[in-house]
Parts: structure tokens; C-alpha cells; sequence
């Protein structure tokens, strides 16, 4: 079966239509077309269905030959780690394993509706130290927290856990820090810009746009926790919602 660009390739034959002129409707170059009709590169699925609708050719011409070739770059994306270990909180650490501090917002005493970002004292995370280790964080500064919201989706879903790093405070152009905002626990992309004014910055910048902080704002008014270096998500079946 013949591939789309052989059957483009002849089509142009009969209808007396040069690389040049194809390359003018596409908007690319005459050299871009060569290599389409050379087989030589490949162009989205999009581009070949535009070229096939100038010649004037049926869609079903290439539906076929997209699939073989779908087909021919499927490969995997994942690799088999092994089983999960289960352990519960009454159990005892391993010699690979260690806890973790954890923080979260607390409510100031009085109800007063202020809170402030606090280690709470009974709760703690399991990490493996080699995986610290692979991220060059030390147990020793190593702390988790739980996002809320939607302001890091897709990349961070709301209820995540993060790790982050204590050490690691000073900013690094987009990177992911945890950081306290006058109480309140945030997690953002993190930019210093002139003047010392600090660009906070959300995955989901359409529903969240940009923060500026001035240098007399962040100094005063922000208590960086750490740079991000970890996070996930458990994800409840269906069945159970």
C-alpha cells in the first residue's frame, strides 16, 4: 500500500502542481515540502490532511497508511519498579527509611479566622532515604505539606502531597517553592525579577494570574519553606466515589 506522500507525490504529478506552489499554500518552504515528499520527515497529521485536501485527494487515501504508521511508534512509557511496600504507622521504620516532619495550616487560637503555617507536632511522612538521596535533599531538611486547590493543576492535582526542601531557599527562576504568605501555606512557580520584586506564578495561570511582590513585601511579609522537589497524588477508584 502506497504511503501518503507517494500518493501526494503523483497526484501533483497529474495535476501539474510544482513543490513551490504547495509550499505557497502551506505557508513553509519549498524545502520543507521536498522532505514531506521525500519521506524523509514526517509532518503532524494536520499538515498531511490539509496537503491531501489541496490535492484534492479522499481522506480514506490516508486513514489507512496513518494508522500502519501509528501503529509502527507505539512504544512504552513506563517501567516496572515492583511491588509497592505496605507498612502502617504503628510499624517500625526500615534501615532504607525515615519520617519526615509535616506542616499545614493551623487556626490561631481564639477563632479568629487567622492561621499560620506550623510543623504540626503528631504527624509525619515516610520517605525512602534513597529516594532523597537521589533528589540531593538530607532527611534532616526534608518536610512535607498537602496542596489545596487548583491554582498548580494540571501539574500538581489539589489534595497532592509535596516534599520540599528546607535548605533550599533561594530562588531559582521556575522552580517550585513552599513558601508562608502571611499565614497562608502556597506552593508557585517562583521568579526574581529587578528591583527585588518576586513574580509568583500558578500552573493554572487562566483561573490564577500572576502575583508581583515588591522586595519591602516578600522581606516582610512571606517565610520561604523550601524548593519543591516531590509530589503525589492518590487518585480513589471510581467505584469508591
Amino acid at each position: 500500500m502506497k504511503k501518503w506522500h507517494e500518493l501526494a507525490k503523483a497526484r501533483m504529478k497529474e495535476l501539474k502542481i510544482t513543490q513551490e506552489a504547495l509550499s505557497v499554500h502551506m505557508g513553509v518552504t519549498q524545502g520543507a515540502v521536498a522532505h514531506w515528499l521525500s519521506g524523509r520527515r514526517e509532518p503532524s497529521l494536520e499538515v498531511i490532511a490539509k496537503v491531501l485536501q489541496f490535492l484534492d485527494l479522499p481522506p480514506m487515501s490516508i486513514n489507512t497508511d496513518l494508522v500502519s504508521r501509528r501503529g509502527k511508534e507505539t512504544e512504552s512509557n513506563a517501567e516496572y519498579l515492583g511491588e509497592m511496600a505496605v507498612w502502617d504507622e504503628a510499624d517500625p521504620l526500615e534501615d532504607d527509611d525515615c519520617e519526615v516532619p509535616y506542616y499545614a495550616e493551623v487556626e490561631f487560637a481564639g477563632g479568629c479566622g487567622m492561621t499560620e503555617v506550623v510543623e504540626v507536632a503528631d504527624r509525619t511522612l515516610r520517605f525512602s532515604i534513597a529516594t532523597l538521596r537521589a533528589a540531593g535533599v538530607d532527611r534532616k531538611s526534608a518536610a512535607v505539606a498537602r496542596l489545596r486547590g487548583r491554582s498548580m493543576e494540571r501539574l500538581i492535582l489539589d489534595g497532592a502531597a509535596i516534599g520540599f526542601d528546607r535548605s533550599d531557599t533561594n530562588i531559582i527562576d521556575g522552580e517550585i517553592y513552599a513558601f508562608n504568605h502571611e499565614g497562608m501555606l502556597r506552593v508557585k512557580y517562583l521568579y526574581r525579577l529587578p528591583g527585588g520584586v518576586v513574580r509568583i506564578h500558578s500552573e493554572n495561570s487562566e483561573e490564577f494570574p500572576d502575583e508581583y511582590l515588591t522586595a519591602k513585601q516578600w522581606q516582610e511579609d512571606v517565610r520561604m519553606l523550601g524548593r519543591v522537589f516531590w509530589w503525589s497524588t492518590v487518585r480513589r477508584s471510581p467505584k469508591q466515589r
